[in-house]
């Protein structure tokens, strides 16, 4: 056992040495600096092509309006108050407890083009706006809607735009939250459902508008219908792989009578990463891909949309996201306590 874990780390060492670039999640943007955005926690679940997205907004100081901006894979079919309490069933699932533990309940050039409104939506004290343009188009749209944005805006969103030019932004309204009894610090679950050849998570958006050494945190729960590969492999760059291994029944079924859950599969692999780096650390986004290949440079954003790998090497860090994942899964088994013959 102590050779086989030692030959993993061996493993995912060379693998974070390849994955490396050669050179969640939302950022939020506001009226002024007041507002800040607590630990975010975000679950991706994909599955017959459609990943459903579902992230909780939660402020934390400030009062007016302010909010966020959220990257996506694409166009959402569907944005709806997401279930009471998805997301704290999850981190039920993998947070480890003593034994003693009860749980008593779940539960400036030229001006661009406008951007384009693709859909609108109000959840609570939430309104979403689904976007579609470029990085200047975007900053544009929230500017002229009361949002300063930091200095590193139009390099963080020509960095989404290039590959997606899909923006989801959410402008919370403190004073309608307080009216309709809503506490700063509340959480609102969004559920947004998006058809997609394979999901990501947009990690380096958390990062705006903050100093190089401010610390990020942030859980990325994925949920795919067989064990996935992940893009930067969990283990460098503050990221930290917390949970590999296929779901509980008693956790799916548990989703599956949650709110705008009933598509949740019968059987699943269930992942979670916990994001705790620096702004300058997390220069890239999570791609996966929801059959194990191996995931695209360009959706983790490192490398621009046209660039590629060399054959080579792009099979050498296939085969090593591979067998990273195999022994990972390995791991998963080997733990499961053993029955006592009765």
């Amino acid at each position: 056992m102590r050779a086989f874990l030692v030959g993993l780390a061996a493993v995912v060492a060379a693998l974070v040495a390849v994955a490396q670039p050669a050179a969640a999640c939302a950022g939020l943007i506001g009226p002024n600096g007041a507002v800040n955005l607590l630990r975010t926690t975000t679950f991706a679940g994909y599955h017959d092509g459609v990943e459903h997205y579902v992230t909780s907004f939660q402020f934390a100081g400030g009062s007016g309006q302010f909010g966020s901006l959220i990257p996506l894979p694409g166009i959402p079919d569907k944005v709806e108050r997401g279930g009471d309490w998805t997301l704290q069933r999850l981190i039920r699932e993998t947070t480890p407890i003593r034994s003693d533990e009860r749980i008593r309940g779940l539960f400036a050039a030229a001006a661009p083009a406008p951007a384009q409104v693709i859909l609108t939506a109000r959840i609570d004290a939430l309104d979403i706006t689904v976007l579609k343009g470029g990085g200047p188009e975007v900053g544009q749209w929230a500017t002229e809607h009361g949002f300063r944005l930091p200095a590193d805006a139009p390099e963080v969103l020509d960095f989404y735009a290039n590959r997606s030019p899909i923006f989801m932004a959410a402008v919370f309204d403190a004073d309608a939250a307080k009216a309709r009894g809503q506490r700063i610090g509340d959480g609102t679950p969004v559920h947004l459902t998006i058809p997609t050849a394979n999901p990501w998570v947009p990690l380096r958006i958390l990062g705006l508008g903050k100093n190089a050494d401010d610390r990020i945190t942030a859980d990325v729960y994925l949920m795919t219908d067989t064990h996935p590969s992940l893009l930067p492999y969990p283990g460098a760059n503050g990221m930290r792989l917390d949970h590999y291994a296929p779901a509980t029944k008693s956790l799916l079924d548990d989703l599956r009578s949650d709110k705008g859950m009933e598509w949740v599969p019968q059987s699943a692999w269930l992942v979670k990463v916990a994001i705790d780096a620096s702004a300058s650390q997390l220069n890239y986004d999570l791609a996966i891909d929801a059959k194990g290949a191996l995931p695209s440079r360009v959706a983790a954003g490192l490398e621009v949309p046209g660039a590629s790998l060399p054959a080579k090497q792009s099979a050498d860090l296939y085969a090593l996201f591979g067998i990273a994942l195999a022994a990972v899964g390995a791991i998963a088994l080997l733990r499961r306590p053993q029955r006592v013959p009765a």
